[in-house]
């Protein structure tokens, strides 16, 4: 059977355009083979898209071959073979006896792999940020003639710039992102148990909107007084109460896509220094989205804001933001000061302005925006306001 449709409602042609782009950086860093452990890259390169495991898996991508081979335990073949692209012969389940085996695993079965391949004597890249050292270890020695790079980025900077498709799955995380904050402003009220509320809102992250579901949860933050310092805590027993202050990150997840944004709430009015930094805040923002631009560097953005934080004598001392895309982060391009990684049409960036100044005080505001041929376009629609409660 010829599969021409791959999973996410892409096209088998944008797996193989994407393919076809690693493999020009493989080429021009002379490198024969590739072993792709990393999630997100697994989900950009096949559609597979699944939480991080830790059984063995990846996917080799040849200069020789059309379709990578994609290894995985006997049991997760069926998964491959509903969400990814591949030919069934190009997805190769390893037995069970090499889970939990205290002499051999999976990679054993994927250096067997590049064995047949004829290409151990080549140059063989690997994501060795994703691999314990003890596996980084057996592939040099059971692959004692090849030369291994770390290419741990080298998808990752291929991803940073989207295209057309996939800023639509995006656009369509975003309307989930607008609908999660929606039902915040609905359901945060005095008496209201954290869990409670954060049960509505993730509610909301999974029935999604417009007709389209939320396929997964990641990075939901919901810090509230009196731990609005804090950056990354979830939910409490505790419940809110008049005057309490609320920060909230979230994003809608779509078919492996984010757009996050971050917002905070104030049930009753909230005190001058709260109103203070959010004034602040949502100015620099603005700064920093009007420097957006092809040709502009991630520290042009970071530090228009930085600059117009300190007219109103106020700071930031964390960096801006970061590359968005398949499971949130994409660890390459940051927005701060010195990064002059060079903006481009359809990268796309979450702006992240959480400013967590002292033990007892934090703020948070956050857009996901994507890079125009002109501009930005930010991503959401929700309000740039302290939502008073």
């Amino acid at each position: 059977m010829t599969i021409t449709k791959g999973p996410q409602g892409f096209p088998k042609s944008e797996y193989l355009r994407r393919l076809a782009a690693v493999k020009s950086e493989m080429a021009r860093l002379d490198i024969e083979t590739l072993f792709v452990v990393d999630v997100a890259n697994l989900t950009y390169l096949t559609g597979h898209w699944g939480a991080p495991t830790t059984i063995p898996q990846g996917l080799i991508v040849s200069l020789r071959e059309e379709e990578p081979a994609f290894i995985v335990r006997k049991m997760d073949v069926p998964a491959a073979h509903h969400q990814t692209f591949l030919q069934r012969g190009s997805v190769i389940g390893y037995p069970e006896n090499l889970v939990a085996n205290p002499d051999k695993d999976g990679y054993d079965a994927v250096i067997d792999s590049i064995n047949e391949l004829g290409v151990s004597n080549r140059c063989l890249g690997i994501e060795q940020s994703a691999l314990p050292t003890p596996t980084i270890e057996k592939f040099k020695a059971r692959l004692p003639n090849a030369k291994i790079l770390d290419c741990s980025n080298l998808v990752a900077w291929v991803r940073i710039v989207k295209s057309d498709l996939e800023i639509s799955i995006m656009k369509e995380a975003a309307a989930i992102t607008d609908a999660a904050i929606a039902r915040a402003v609905e359901v945060i009220r005095p008496g209201m148990r954290e869990a409670d509320a954060a049960a509505e809102i993730v509610g909301t992250l999974i029935r999604g909107a417009n007709g389209k579901a939320g396929t997964g949860l990641q990075h939901f933050y919901l810090c509230a007084s009196p731990r609005t310092s804090t950056a990354h805590v979830w939910w409490t027993d505790d419940v809110f109460r008049q005057g309490s202050q609320i920060n909230l990150e979230l994003g809608g997840k779509r078919l492996g896509y984010c757009a996050a944004i971050m917002r905070t709430f104030s049930i009753g009015q909230p005190s001058d220094r709260l109103r203070r930094m959010h004034e602040a805040e949502v100015a620099g923002l603005e700064a920093a989205l009007a420097t957006v631009r092809p040709g502009a560097t991630c520290s042009d953005v970071a530090n228009a804001f930085y600059r117009t934080m300190e007219k109103h004598g106020l700071a930031k001392e964390s960096r801006c933001g970061y590359s968005l895309g398949i499971n949130w982060l994409e660890k390459t391009a940051s927005l701060r000061d010195g990064d002059m990684t060079e903006l481009k049409p359809n990268m796309t960036f979450h702006l992240m302005l959480g400013n967590w100044v002292d033990e007892d005080f934090g703020y948070v505001i956050g857009e996901s925006f994507r890079v125009t041929e002109t501009g930005s376009e930010v991503l959401t629609s929700t309000p740039r306001k302290l939502f008073e409660l």
